[in-house]
């Protein structure tokens, strides 16, 4: 395990950066936390102060054990060279738990499925608040208009308007914290909520209170997205914002449950605390601070998204997908196929339901499931850093305790919408399995062969000139990391197919680092101006320019003298026209396999994953009119005599057999 960590700056820069990136989904649970709770309280319980300090109590203490004790203060410590999220506590334990795969795989796709519903559920909530001010405001419209242009903007990036995310998002935590003081301030007999016997008779007492403590972990959805977004903020600006953040939660809620008591004639199930307590000369403002908190939010789970499914392809649990980086930072990427998927999906869910108030049946039961396998692969990581099991064990029960209790209280969402998060996420899953396992079965199938018998059959097909030439420079890409070494699917391509002549074969091998403007090469010469080996490692943010590469490297090779690129065409010579690139992607199909049922369905998943979402040409960006595509089966058939003997035997018995029966 690597335990070296990229450092982050703590300072108050970095503090209001993280308020901006990480708490924009936790941040604006106020806006429809309590408003859940009241709809599931009995009727009358509003006028209970009992009822109202309760729930208030269970937001308070979920916020302390979920967000504060499991996530900032334990979670966060198990980092990978700096990087969080489910993924990341994966790739730490993954040498010696392989197998756990199937539970970051699930925990990833449920966090992928609430990176769905939060922005439909955010921005209609903030949208509901300006309708009920003013009523001509048609919410899912202004709804849609909205997402439309957050996810439309992606392409062009984020960063320059990344740096006022901070700055608005304290504004806003400032607001929310002066909206509570403003009703608590007359009311101190709130702060009893503090006392957690308030919440241990709550939920005792309370009827129906699977349902209403459902409402109440709405309050503490953003916490693993709050993880994953370790590697863009650093332990102790997280840690240090964290406790600015929650104090000016809890105090909204607190001015929340004040109000409530005061009003509680006003306080019934349709009606949004939030926006109801704030002063009539300040709702249009209120909102409009909403409005933009719900965007963070919503951009904060975008980005997140698109880090999730870049850790997945590192760890080949997601198909290679073209990615871009709008900015210099690395984690500031933008995933075109993901954006577009996800715009879909939100405006799916935004049509659907049309009220936050009916999504909120289907939002927080994906994220309990992602929060339980993060439990479950926590443990694992405490295993392996040899924590004491006195430690570990109790810890990972309590935890596993209060997620499972949460879990059951969303399930009884499922009929009312919640299953549409576990439909997304299950299918998000399926893809993740498919990949994984199809991928290990070709790799358990990869053979390499000795490059230096490779060169001497290439030796002999380029100086025979009764084979069609297919190309002056012919490039094949290799992921072979040993150099004297090359894949088998390579011979078969060059030598078993038709043999594909040429007067300079290159094979090159591109790596992508983690450094932005990274790029260097080392080239190794088989066949002194006729067989190469190119070795690229490019920053990330130059990403796969495949074909630019390969003819910038060439050209300066030209120049030293090593490799002569001039056309080879005797009605060419003397011109400056230079000899033609044909580049070879050679991709392993799943044929002559005996497989079970099981991984035969598995098998034709991943086919069918592959051609709809990866291409190997588009994801190293060459340029696909010089550039062919073939396949070769993963296993290369032998057709021996013995086998046609065979099928001449069970013909001749099968037709002894039919003679037998018809006489």
């Amino acid at each position: 395990m690597n335990t070296k960590k990229h450092n982050i700056p703590f300072n108050a820069l970095g503090v209001i950066l993280a308020i901006g990136i990480v708490f924009g989904d936790i941040g604006t649970s106020p806006l429809y936390v309590m408003r859940a709770v009241l709809k599931d309280l009995p009727v009358g319980a509003s006028y209970q102060p009992d009822y109202i300090l309760g729930a208030v109590s269970c937001v308070i203490w979920t916020l302390t054990l979920q967000t504060t004790i499991k996530y900032v203060l334990i979670t966060l410590r198990a980092d990978n060279k700096g990087e969080g999220g489910i993924l990341s506590l994966f790739a730490l334990i993954r040498r010696n738990y392989r197998w756990a795969y199937i539970i970051a795989a699930f925990g990833a796709a449920t966090l992928l499925a609430d990176g769905v519903i939060t922005p439909a559920m955010t921005v209609l909530s903030a949208i509901e608040g300006l309708h009920s001010a003013v009523p001509s405001v048609s919410v899912v419209p202004v709804t849609i208009t909205i997402i439309l242009i957050l996810f439309l903007i992606q392409p062009f990036g984020t960063g320059s308007l990344g740096k006022y995310f901070g700055p608005v998002m304290v504004c806003w935590f400032l607001m929310i914290g002066l909206l509570g003081i403003s009703q608590f301030i007359f009311r101190l007999d709130v702060f009893k909520a503090f006392n957690p016997m308030y919440a241990f008779h709550f939920l005792q007492e309370a009827p129906d209170v699977l349902v209403i403590l459902g409402a109440i972990f709405l309050c503490t959805t953003g916490a693993e997205a709050l993880y994953s977004d370790l590697g863009h903020c650093g332990l102790k600006n997280i840690r240090i914002s964290w406790f600015m953040v929650k104090t000016m939660l809890i105090f909204n809620y607190l001015g929340q449950a004040a109000w409530i008591l005061d009003n509680p004639q006003r306080a019934v199930h349709d009606v949004n605390p939030f926006f109801s307590m704030m002063p009539s000369w300040f709702v249009f403002p209120g909102i409009g601070m909403a409005t933009v908190a719900a965007i963070i939010a919503s951009q904060a789970l975008i980005s997140s998204s698109f880090t999730v499914i870049s850790e997945a392809m590192s760890l080949n649990i997601w198909p290679s997908v073209k990615i871009k980086y709008p900015t210099d930072i690395k984690g500031q990427m933008y995933i075109p196929s993901v954006n577009y998927i996800l715009l879909a999906l939100c405006l799916l869910i935004v049509l659907i339901f049309q009220s936050s108030m009916k999504l909120e049946a289907a939002y927080g039961l994906a994220i309990t499931l992602s929060m339980i396998m993060t439990s479950l692969l926590l443990f694992l990581y405490f295993l392996q850093t040899k924590k004491p099991l006195w430690y570990s064990i109790p810890l990972t029960l309590f935890f596993l305790i209060v997620e499972m209790s949460f879990f059951i209280a969303n399930m009884q969402k499922f009929t009312h919408g919640g299953f549409i998060s576990l439909i997304i996420a299950g299918m998000i899953f399926l893809i993740m399995y498919t990949w994984y396992n199809g991928r290990r079965i070709k790799n358990k199938y990869t053979t390499y062969d000795a490059v230096d018998g490779t060169i001497r059959h290439i030796e002999q097909v380029s100086e025979d000139q009764t084979l069609p030439k297919v190309a002056t420079h012919l490039v094949y890409i290799t992921r072979a990391k040993n150099k004297s070494q090359l894949e088998s699917k390579l011979n078969y391509s060059l030598f078993y197919k038709r043999p594909k002549r040429a007067d300079t074969y290159w094979f090159v091998c591109l790596i992508i680092s983690d450094e932005p403007y990274e790029f260097n090469y080392s080239v190794k010469t088989f066949i002194p101006k006729k067989v190469f080996r190119i070795d690229i490692r490019a920053g990330f943010k130059l990403g796969y320019h495949t074909d630019k590469y390969v003819h910038l490297i060439t050209n300066e090779l030209e120049r030293i003298g090593l490799v002569d690129l001039s056309t080879r065409d005797p009605s060419l010579k003397g011109t400056e026209i230079k000899g033609d690139f044909l580049f070879v992607v050679v991709d392993r199909i799943f044929r002559n396999l005996e497989l079970n049922p099981i991984r035969r369905i598995l098998v034709s998943i991943y086919d069918l994953t592959k051609k709809l979402a990866s291409n190997d040409v588009r994801v190293l960006d060459i340029d696909p009119s010089f550039a062919v595509q073939e396949t070769v089966p993963l296993v290369i058939p032998d057709h021996t005599e013995e086998e046609l003997r065979g099928l001449l035997q069970k013909s001749k018995l099968e037709a002894i057999g039919k003679g037998e029966k018809e006489g």
